[in-house]
């Protein structure tokens, strides 16, 4: 059967994928990821919640894709709105406006008290999940479409490759709990808590509570955090796994690396110690896996790899800076490495995600020490 991208997608559009084009070809390839990336979409801007009005999800939206200077998907949402000018909110909004900028540029940097000002200013934890998934994807939609346009060919904004380095992360001595908290980067298993209460499986209708067990969310507190708005984390989850858990193209391992390099970016060490781990175990190189994790705030994540880890190092981090500087050169230099349309899809998006994972993990909650 012949397959065709929908002439819905809106990545598709924004990017300008030539139907007969390597890439639409890759995409159709990926087509779970590529479904599910816009069904997502749907999910988060199709119907106006009563909790999270579909204006001021569109407001959020577009002031988001403003922060990360891209200039298509900034007109897209702008596009929608019947009042572009997120100034002219209440209280409400613009405390949202203020947490979103928060999440888009130093996700590291939230604590629970944050997540208290939300309530005071009248979001209950159901509108929270909602807003924090929100900003999350259009943080993880802005860097598709730089990457889907690099591998286009396809001009960008500000397309100076820019080097970019380790950041820094939260260390505490407890977490909010009362439990250890880690202080370094590491491959060791570690738990996560969340600020937010998880919603327990039994306030789950019978069917929802199957969707959860058949994706194996039932016992896990920030799956079930994140069920508070069950259908956008159903289409996150399809994404993910048709991002990360399909066949041929970049090797598993590479796109394990990806998520790793987009954790250190963004200072998620519960994250990178997912990742990492699953990446040293598949490529059998956990010396350099720790040498990446090991980089301090600052310092060049691809120092002392190889030269083709080096490339893909060196794209994920520019793609999961805020805002992204992955450039022409990047892609060149890939494509000089051997990686095709397919590679290079499956190397942004695996690197993209996490702009959308890490910033749920860094502001609902935080990771302690087993």
């Amino acid at each position: 059967m012949t397959h065709t991208l929908t002439a819905a997608d809106l990545l598709d559009r924004l990017a300008n994928i030539a139907p007969d084009s390597p890439l639409a070809a890759a995409r159709i390839t990926r087509d779970a990821a590529t479904q599910h990336i816009q069904g997502s979409y749907l999910a988060l801007f199709a119907d106006d919640g009563i909790d999270f009005s579909l204006p001021d999800r569109l407001a959020v939206a577009r002031q988001v894709a403003e922060w990360h200077e891209d200039s298509r998907l900034t007109a897209h949402y702008a596009g929608r709105l019947s009042n572009p000018d997120p100034g002219t909110g209440g209280s409400r909004l613009q405390s949202a406006l203020h947490h979103a900028e928060r999440l888009s540029r130093h996700p590291s940097a939230a604590t629970p008290a944050h997540l208290e000002e939300l309530r005071r200013a009248g979001w209950g934890p159901d509108a929270i999940v909602t807003l924090s998934q929100l900003v999350a994807y259009v943080s993880f939609q802005s860097r598709l479409l730089r990457g889907y346009r690099l591998i286009a060919g396809q001009p960008v904004d500000n397309p100076l490759p820019l080097p970019v380095g380790a950041a820094a992360w939260r260390t505490v001595g407890a977490t909010h709990g009362g439990r250890p908290a880690p202080h370094a980067f590491t491959q060791r298993e570690l738990g996560w808590e969340p600020w937010l209460a998880a919603k327990p499986l039994k306030e789950f209708t019978l069917q929802q509570q199957t969707t959860l067990e058949h994706n194996g969310h039932a016992d896990s507190d920030y799956f079930r955090l994140l069920g508070r708005n069950l259908p956008v984390l159903e289409q996150r989850t399809l994404t993910d796994k048709g991002i990360f858990y399909t066949a041929g193209g970049l090797a598993r391992q590479e796109r394990e690396l990806a998520a790793a390099v987009a954790s250190k970016v963004n200072g998620c060490i519960y994250c990178a110690s997912v990742h990492a781990r699953k990446a040293a175990q598949l490529s059998k190189q956990p010396d350099d896996i720790q040498r990446l994790l090991d980089t301090p705030p600052g310092g060049k994540l691809s120092a002392g790899q190889s030269p083709r880890w080096q490339a893909e190092i060196d794209f994920a981090a520019a793609l999961s800076a805020t805002p992204a500087v992955a450039a022409p050169e990047h892609i060149a230099r890939l494509r000089e490495l051997g990686l095709g349309d397919l590679e290079l899809l499956d190397l942004v998006q695996a690197a993209a995600f996490f702009a959308w994972a890490n910033r749920l993990m860094l502001t609902l909650g935080e990771p302690f020490e087993k």
